[in-house]
């Protein structure tokens, strides 16, 4: 925007975005902090929790560089949001995404080869075409933001194959620089952001996890049925609306009818619902036409309803950072909200059993070869089929075209490339078995919650040892109460 963004200029400046364009009287510290870095020229990465605010991290930037900002995000949903509102405060914004009718892509690509947009938003996978890449290059891109960056670790627990071409991007477009945004990371996945995006000198900017509206409660129940029981007293003696998360569909399925029963209002969101009815029913909840929504964690990213005062966990999820990314999904207004895990110990047999379908064998990895080459993989690819097919382009044995269609190579396939690839995700297998390990003792444990949470991320900023508010620190149980 041809703008002076030095010393007391752009101070002044941003004050005035703030005030005049996004109605904000001021910065948060850690926004600030961002802000700053993102504006002196430094690859950022900032760990803020749900509710900080992180948009304004870009948004503010972009206002302000010369050249175009590119969002990747692979929230489809989110990106028509943050574009709407946007638009309303007059800022140009174009999405890129599989939702766009063939005008509409159209449209949003000659407002990127014509500079007319300050900030384009994209899913990883069309970052990853050549002919978007074609389209980049031609642009001048002032900065190149990865939300929901945890996505990108194999390490974080929502690891998305797709993420691992931002990389790729990124030298592709000569490496502009890079703001990596989440709410989550430990400093394993700190360490491999920053590997996998090659930035090794990153400003990492972590303003801590600690949200003291949220309390934490664990309900130990003794079987299904009582787990049931649990989760519908929980719900009736909840105000304000809520979100149950099964780990399962069927549990999911099953769940609904038993409230509706009960005169609950209430709704269904997972992956095996028509596209239309997950719209529907997401849109009925986040209007408040239903109280309740039951969700596997589909139902997640983006998520951004402000007054949900209640989060129960009808099983345990496989990490500590899937549980506190899906319970922080309350309270983001800033009020008090419950976040309620109910905790049966055989449930934990339905995570391993996740787990050992989430990453390739050898077997897995040859059978994603002769489909390529019988030319029949499947149009819809699960987690494992296509970190397969990562690991066999990596290993030189497929290649992919510019329709990013996967071809083999001339290299003759062995036995012994199979194993040596699969190998790789042997030590990812044995973290997800530590970290639902870790995910059972936080059920099990008659410590602080919110200290176990802090813990576990290595975040001291919040200097507490008791939280006051869950219900370990409430109502401290006995020893016999916790063997």
């Amino acid at each position: 925007m041809g703008k002076s963004i030095k010393g007391q200029t752009r101070t002044q400046l941003i004050r005035g975005l703030l005030r005049n364009v996004f109605g904000v009287d001021q910065l948060r510290s850690g926004q600030q902090r961002v802000i700053d870095s993102v504006l002196a020229g430094r690859d950022t990465l900032a760990v803020m929790p749900t509710g900080s605010g992180k948009s304004l991290c870009y948004q503010i930037p972009a206002s302000l560089l010369d050249g175009t900002t590119v969002v990747v995000s692979p929230l489809i949903s989110l990106m028509k949001d943050q574009l709407e509102k946007l638009e309303e405060i007059g800022i140009a914004a174009a999405q890129l995404n599989s939702s766009l009718t063939a005008a509409e892509e159209l449209e949003a690509l000659d407002s990127v080869r014509r500079s007319q947009s300050d900030i384009v938003f994209c899913t990883p996978e069309r970052l990853a075409t050549q002919e978007f890449l074609a389209l980049l290059k031609d642009t001048r891109i002032a900065l190149l933001v990865v939300d929901e960056a945890h996505c990108i670790s194999q390490w974080g627990h929502d690891f998305r194959p797709a993420y691992l071409e931002v990389g790729a991007a990124l030298r592709a477009l000569e490496r502009p620089p890079v703001l990596a945004l989440t709410a989550t990371a430990t400093e394993d996945v700190v360490a491999d952001i920053q590997q996998q995006l090659g930035t090794h000198d990153m400003q990492v900017i972590n303003t801590g996890i600690y949200r003291p509206n949220l309390h934490y409660a664990v309900k130990q129940v003794t079987n299904p049925d009582e787990r049931t029981s649990e989760a519908l007293r929980l719900v009736r003696e909840a105000e304000g609306c809520g979100i149950i998360y099964t780990s399962t569909v069927k549990a999911a399925e099953e769940l609904l009818p038993m409230l509706e029963e009960a005169g609950e209002s209430a709704t269904l969101y997972h992956g095996r619902l028509h596209a239309a009815e997950r719209k529907l029913n997401q849109e009925l909840f986040m209007a408040g036409e239903r109280r309740v929504m039951v969700a596997t964690n589909a139902f997640g990213m983006g998520i951004d309803k402000p007054d949900v005062r209640f989060v129960i966990h009808l099983q345990v999820p496989a990490s500590l950072e899937a549980y506190y990314q899906e319970s922080g999904r309350a309270g983001r207004d800033g009020e008090v909200a419950d976040c309620t895990l109910l905790y049966f110990h055989d449930d934990k047999r339905v995570q391993q059993f996740f787990l050992a379908k989430h990453y390739p064998d050898s077997a897995a990895l040859r059978a994603a070869h002769e489909a390529v080459s019988a030319q029949a993989l499947p149009a819809r690819r699960d987690k494992r089929l296509q970190v397969a097919l990562k690991l066999l382009k990596d290993g030189g044995l497929l290649r992919q075209n510019r329709r990013l269609e996967f071809l083999l190579t001339n290299r003759e396939a062995r036995a012994s490339d199979y194993d040596r690839l699969a190998a790789q995700y042997q030590h990812k297998s044995e973290r997800d078995r530590e970290a639902l390990e870790l995910m059972v003792s936080y059920a099990q444990s008659a410590r602080c919650r919110w200290k176990l949470l802090l813990d576990y991320f290595g975040d001291d900023t919040a200097g507490i040892e008791r939280c006051g508010v869950c219900d370990n620190c409430k109502s401290p149980p006995t020893i016999d109460s916790v063997r």
